[in-house]
């Protein structure tokens, strides 16, 4: 008889005996494996953490003590355990349960994240509160070796040692982010799980220590130096303890035994707590423990065989990939960064070909720009391949650090507009809005592959100021067109159809969508023009005031919020001009979009050709 389908609470797995903990353990693993075959998910993390949320909930009561899950990656395992049982064969899809931390989806949920490294802030915020209110609970954050790289991270850990206030983290160290890790800190933490020697040194001077007879404070105060001594020569730097943390580990994060003893004692512990657990990305489905990376965030697959099932179009991702190693091959200045991201932006071909140009800075968005405003100050070309809702994050950076001095960085958006069952924390529904408003910065919008190319060889030979082009997940139709890239010029417009009923604006795959939804509407006798204007900044404003005012009225359709970007452009530039004429903006609501399929979503939001006609039509109608 299955474990898993009486599991409807934490509090359930607190009458569990170990053997039957483990065994659980098994049936969390094959219902993961058997609904990401399905779904695609994040496989790897949430196979790697299966004991520690095992672990977490048996030592802790949520959600009365409060377990903040980094991410939302490594979380299946506490979905599964957390009353979804029953529901998890819809993770991700249109309806269904989330894919990351959703708190309107269960009060176990604690903490909305779909980025990383928020949780120790959270933990931190969640932790004073409880102070200020007089109430006792544990507040716990679960924070990966790879999110552990940014900078908010260090920024919470070193607020939270200051506090000194009863908060535990941690820190699950899989030598993974998405990526293998990168840079300083992985070298640190690897060094601690091979030298585990230091944590019983010090346990065995500290219990010393505590056996001596009465003596002085002095004494006490020399015996305690020895063993600070001890600790900078074994495990250089000390960097936890340091930052006021009471560190233990590092200790196997697939033993239960020991996962659940090593959590009492932290729970024991007055004041900040860093439990370092060393666990395997990908365990007990050796498929993704030989390709972590691959296996990371996934599609469907078969779970048998592990083979992926492969889109039959090619993707914008690996159109802008190969244009990029194209033009690198001819411009030795042409860098690529990405912040541990390469498969998931197209440059694992760019860092196997160029090494030297290649730099992954670890889940690092804001260092990643003002590296490469560092880089084009001494005259190189860094290309900044980011997730569109990621880059978010850099947003200061892109003001501040490139565009102010007008260095010519190239920001690769991808995974613009809708993004399908990652849901609202990865859709890319605002970067047309937030990047539109930077003076100077060069904002494009490629419809097509061959667009994309020539937009990318454009911004590389752009020397004036940073340059954003922003292109969506999966395809958008038709391969590049055969031949050498070509230069467009910046801020120049194509008229793609002209008629005399209304003039259609449109970016991005709308552009398509439009085309099709107008062939339908020609056919009822009903012509309109289409622009795509091709770059939102600056506009062409010749070529759409005067296609405006000639056909009298205007629609607009966009993958972005309608507040801030391609309709709000074009108003701006109808009132600059004193033009009045009636205008429909089409685009992502004000609201944050669920998930589902990307195809799923667009028709809920009337984006699809179908949504797109009736729209077109009804506004046309009503004016006549």
């Amino acid at each position: 008889m299955r474990i898993l389908p009486s599991v409807h609470s934490p509090d359930d797995l607190k009458n569990l005996r170990i053997v039957e903990l483990r065994e659980l353990a098994c049936e969390i693993r094959q219902t993961i494996i058997e609904t990401v075959s399905q779904n695609g998910g994040h496989l790897a993390p949430s196979l790697g953490c299966v004991e520690l949320a095992l672990a977490l909930h048996y030592v802790y009561s949520s959600p009365v003590d409060r377990i903040i899950w980094d991410v939302g990656h490594q979380a299946y395992a506490h979905k599964l355990v957390t009353d979804r049982f029953d529901r998890f064969s819809t993770l991700r899809t249109h309806g269904g349960i989330s894919g990351f931390l959703k708190p309107l989806e269960s009060e176990h949920d604690i903490f909305a994240a779909g980025h990383s490294s928020t949780s120790v802030s959270a933990a931190t915020g969640i932790a004073a509160a409880r102070d200020l209110l007089k109430q006792d609970f544990h507040s716990i954050a679960v924070i990966g070796d790879g999110s552990l790289t940014a900078g908010m991270a260090f920024e919470a850990m070193n607020h939270a040692g200051h506090l000194k206030k009863k908060l535990t983290v941690i820190l699950n160290d899989n030598e993974m982010s998405i990526a293998p890790n990168v840079g300083a800190l992985s070298h640190y933490l690897l060094k601690i799980r091979n030298e585990p020697i230091y944590q019983r040194i010090k346990e065995d001077i500290e219990a010393l220590i505590r056996c001596l007879p009465p003596i002085g404070k002095s004494m006490v105060h020399r015996m305690n130096r020895v063993k600070d001594h001890l600790k900078h020569i074994i495990v250089p730097g000390a960097l936890f303890e340091e930052l006021g943390f009471h560190y233990f580990g590092p200790i196997d994060g697939h033993d239960l035994v020991q996962l659940i003893s090593a959590l009492r004692w932290v729970k024991s512990v007055k004041g900040p707590a860093l439990l370092h657990v060393a666990t395997i990305k990908g365990k007990g489905y050796e498929i993704a423990e030989k390709n972590p990376e691959l296996f990371h965030g996934v599609g469907p697959f078969d779970a048998a065989t592990g083979q992926i099932s492969k889109d039959s179009e090619l993707s914008c991702t690996s159109v802008f990939g190969r244009s990029l190693v194209e033009i690198a091959e001819k411009n030795p200045k042409v860098v690529a960064i990405t912040a541990a991201m390469p498969l998931g932006t197209g440059l694992a071909q760019f860092r196997e070909l160029f090494p030297d140009r290649y730099f992954d800075v670890g889940i690092c968005e804001q260092h990643a720009v003002t590296f490469a405003a560092g880089l084009a100050r001494e005259g190189f070309r860094p290309v900044v391949v980011v997730y569109s809702s990621f880059m978010q994050r850099a947003l200061d950076q892109i003001i501040h650090d490139s565009a102010l001095s007008k260095l010519p960085v190239i920001f690769a958006l991808d995974r613009a507009g809708l993004v399908g069952q990652d849901g609202p924390t990865h859709h890319g529904q605002f970067d047309l809005s937030f990047l539109r408003l930077i003076p100077d910065l060069v904002l494009a919008v490629p419809r097509d592959g061959t667009t994309l190319r020539n937009l990318l060889y454009t911004a590389v030979e752009y020397k004036d100021s940073p340059f954003a082009l922003r292109y969506p997940r999966g395809s958008m139709g038709d391969p590049p067109a055969p031949g050498q890239p070509v230069v467009l010029p910046v801020g120049r417009g194509e008229m793609l159809r002209q008629g005399e009923n209304f003039v259609v604006i449109a970016s991005g795959r709308m552009v398509g969508t439009c085309l099709t939804a107008m062939d339908s509407l020609e056919a009822e006798g009903i012509r309109g023009s289409l622009i795509d204007p091709i770059f939102l900044k600056p506009l062409d404003e010749e070529l759409l005031a005067g296609e405006i005012k000639r056909c009298g009225r205007v629609i607009t359709v966009e993958e972005n919020t309608v507040i801030g970007g391609l309709g709000s452009a074009v108003l701006e530039l109808m009132a600059c001009k004193g033009i009045c004429v009636p205008a429909l903006n089409l685009g992502l609501p004000d609201a944050f979009v669920g998930q589902g399929t990307t195809e799923e979503l667009l028709a809920d939001i009337g984006l699809n050709v179908p949504g797109v006609l009736n729209r077109i039509k009804d506004f046309t109608a009503s004016l006549r």
